[in-house]
C-alpha cells in the first residue's frame, strides 16, 4: 500500500552521508534564499515596482524561479526521487488555476517539479496560511512572491482574499495560481471529523481527501475567469510513505511522488456559485476514487506524460544561484561595512513591509 505514513519502514535509511548532506543543502537553500532576496528580491519587487507593476513581477519571477529550481534539482537529481506524471498532457499555458488535494505538508513543494518543466516555475503564487508570513526570511520571500495569507476563516479572509485577486488580473503577467480547497493537509483524525460533518449534512462519505472548501475556490474562479487560460486539477499520491519536510531534506522518503493532472477548460467549469460548487465537491469525489485505485494500483492511469528534467539545465541553474550566493555572501560579511548597512537595513524594510502588508504603487507607468 502506498501513501500510508506510520505503518511502513523509511524508503531509506537515514545514514550519516544522508544526514550531513541534508543539513549542507539546508544551509545552502536558506543562504541561498536570503541572499537572493535581499540582494536581488528587493529592487525587483520594491523599487521596480514603483514604476511597473509588470515589470517587477517578471524581475521577481525571474529570480525566485531560478532558486525554486533548487529544489527540484534537490529532490529528483539528488535524492533521487521519482517524479511521476499522468493525465492530460500539460500545455505550458501561463495562467492557470491549480487544484490540488494536500496530502502532507511538501505537497506545494511538489507542484515546482510540475511548474519548472512547463518553463512556469517563478509564477506560482500560493493561497497559504497567514501564520507562514511570521517565517524569518521565507515569510518576506512569500510577500514578495505575492503569495495571499489567509486565517481559514471565511468571515475574516473574504474581502482580503478579493483585494488581492483583483491585483492577479493583468493577463500579461504569467500566474500559476494554487489553491489546496481541503484548507488543511490530511491526517487521520481530520479525515474523521470531515466524514462525520458528511454524514451530519448529507455530503459524500470521502477516505482519501477532506471536503473541500468552496468559497475561496468560487472567488478565484469568480475574479480571475476572464483573464485564465485554464484549471489544472492535480492529484498527488506518494510511494509509499507520505513525506515531512525533514524525510524531503534528508532523502528518506519518499521513493516516488505522482501527479494526476486533469487541463479543464475554464467554459467547463459553471459560472454560478451554487453549481461550482458542487462542480468541486464531484471533482473530489474523483480524487477520492482515483487515490484508491493508486493506493491498489500503485500508479495513475495514463502515465509518462512529461520526460525527466534536464540534468544540464539544472545543473547550469545551480551554478548560477550558487555563484550570486557566493559573490554576495562575500560582499556581505567581508566587503565595505556600506554593504552591511545595506543588508540591514534591506531586513527592516522587507520584515515592516511585511508584516504590514504593504507594497509600493506605481509613480509612473511603463
Amino acid at each position: 500500500m502506498a501513501d500510508d505514513p506510520g505503518k511502513q519502514p523509511r524508503h531509506r535509511n537515514l545514514t550519516q552521508l544522508r544526514m550531513v548532506r541534508g543539513i549542507f543543502c539546508l544551509i545552502v537553500l536558506v543562504l541561498s534564499a536570503f541572499m537572493v532576496l535581499v540582494y536581488f528580491g528587493f529592487w525587483t519587487a520594491i523599487p521596480l515596482r514603483t514604476i511597473s507593476v509588470h515589470y517587477s513581477r517578471v524581475g521577481t519571477s525571474f529570480f525566485f524561479g531560478c532558486w525554486l529550481a533548487l529544489w527540484p534539482f534537490w529532490f529528483e537529481k539528488i535524492n533521487k526521487t521519482e517524479v511521476v506524471i499522468s493525465g492530460d498532457s500539460v500545455p505550458s499555458s501561463k495562467r492557470v488555476l491549480v487544484i490540488a488535494n494536500h496530502r502532507t505538508e511538501v505537497d506545494w513543494m511538489y507542484l515546482w517539479d510540475l511548474a519548472l518543466r512547463k518553463g512556469c516555475v517563478g509564477s506560482l503564487r500560493y493561497i497559504l496560511k497567514s501564520s507562514l508570513m511570521k517565517l524569518p526570511v521565507f515569510g518576506w520571500v512569500f510577500h514578495v512572491m505575492e503569495f495571499i495569507p489567509v486565517e481559514r476563516k471565511w468571515q475574516a479572509d473574504a474581502l482580503k482574499l478579493r483585494q488581492m485577486l483583483c491585483t492577479y488580473k493583468d493577463p500579461q503577467d504569467p500566474l500559476w495560481l494554487v489553491v489546496f480547497p481541503e484548507g488543511t493537509d490530511f491526517t487521520e483524525q481530520k479525515c474523521i471529523r470531515s466524514q462525520k460533518y458528511a454524514s451530519e449534512n448529507g455530503l459524500p462519505i470521502l477516505k482519501n481527501v477532506l471536503l473541500p472548501k468552496t468559497k475561496g475556490f468560487y472567488a478565484c474562479l469568480e475574479e480571475l475567469r476572464g483573464s485564465l487560460d485554464a484549471v489544472y486539477d492535480i492529484t498527488i499520491g506518494y510511494k509509499h510513505n507520505c513525506p515531512s519536510f525533514l524525510d524531503n531534506a534528508f532523502g528518506v522518503d519518499p521513493a516516488e511522488v505522482h501527479m494526476h493532472v486533469r487541463c479543464i477548460a475554464i467554459a467547463d467549469i459553471p459560472e454560478s456559485e451554487n453549481e461550482a460548487a458542487s462542480w468541486l465537491m464531484d471533482t473530489f469525489c474523483d480524487k477520492d476514487k482515483l487515490l484508491s485505485d493508486f493506493h491498489s494500483q500503485g500508479h495513475f492511469p495514463r502515465e509518462g506524460i512529461e520526460s525527466e528534467l534536464s540534468t544540464a539545465k539544472c545543473l547550469a541553474n545551480f551554478i548560477f544561484v550558487i555563484t550570486l550566493t557566493a559573490v554576495c555572501t562575500y560582499l556581505t560579511l567581508f566587503s565595505s561595512i556600506w554593504f552591511k548597512i545595506y543588508v540591514s537595513s534591506a531586513c527592516a524594510f522587507l520584515a515592516t513591509a511585511t508584516y504590514f502588508n504593504f507594497r509600493p504603487t506605481p509613480i509612473v507607468s511603463l
